[in-house]
């Protein structure tokens, strides 16, 4: 309803952007019930950084879905953020909790995503499209409330405040803001600067909750983050009969 204002509607949905709005919201929606069952059972900071491996996994998705070729580097990627996940999940820190299994949830589609949003925004509307995901997304995450949870609302000034923060500036602006975004860059590019997430997340979880990571864990966190710049490196070979991915043709357009 907030984007309504600001959203082109006048012309009538065709079936192939109903489709891409579609796919959207279920992919988002998907990945936000996830992320709050998740939460759930795990810490915020773990949460984080498990979900900053879907950066990792765009270039994978992007082969499977796209057949854009992917990296060499992917594999060392998956690699150190594998790693990573096993650190920050470590014995010590409680083991891999049911938490965390929701949250690799997260990132599988929330990786897809990413390669969704960059495929799609260069084909349609950006403002429509972020106008059908976010009506999407509520209508995935108000099935997940009833399938997954036994809801009641305490109506306060505090859960007010917080709900409009929640869907004004993390849901609605922020998705119109990176729908935009990613029209001039390629999935690769948006996933690296999707790392900072993690480290956000990390932070503002030790400041209103008072969070704290042991060593081990920000081990496997910087393994993490690692594992999402390297899957983001330049080849520094490529023959000259291959024909350049849409990632590369986009990276050239944005350069």
């Amino acid at each position: 309803m907030l984007l309504t204002p600001f959203t082109s509607l006048t012309a009538a949905f065709t079936r192939r952007e109903l489709a891409a709005g579609a796919l959207l919201g279920a992919i988002l929606g998907g990945g936000f019930a996830a992320q709050v069952v998740g939460l759930v059972y795990t810490t915020p900071a773990r949460s984080a950084f498990i979900v900053g491996i879907s950066s990792v996994l765009a270039p994978l998705v992007a082969f499977l879905a796209l057949r854009e070729r992917t990296r060499w580097t992917a594999l060392g990627a998956l690699l150190l953020a594998a790693g990573g996940i096993y650190f920050l999940t470590a014995p010590d820190a409680g083991g891999l909790n049911r938490g965390d299994a929701w949250t690799l949830l997260t990132a599988v589609l929330f990786g897809g995503q990413i390669v969704a949003v960059a495929e799609l925004s260069r084909r349609y509307d950006p403002g429509r499209l972020v106008w059908m995901q976010t009506a999407g997304t509520a209508a995935v995450s108000a099935l997940g409330a009833v399938l997954l949870e036994d809801a009641h609302i305490r109506w306060s000034a505090a859960f007010t405040a917080e709900l409009l923060y929640a869907a004004v500036f993390a849901t609605a602006l922020a998705l119109l803001w990176q729908m935009q975004a990613q029209r001039h860059m390629s999935s690769a590019r948006a996933a690296l600067i999707f790392c900072l997430e993690a480290v956000f997340a990390a932070g503002a979880s030790w400041l209103w909750f008072g969070e704290r990571l042991s060593l081990t864990q920000w081990l496997g966190g910087g393994l993490i983050l690692t594992g999402m710049v390297v899957a983001e490196l330049p080849q520094s070979h490529q023959p000259a009969s291959d024909q350049p991915s849409a990632v590369s043709r986009q990276d050239a357009r944005a350069g």
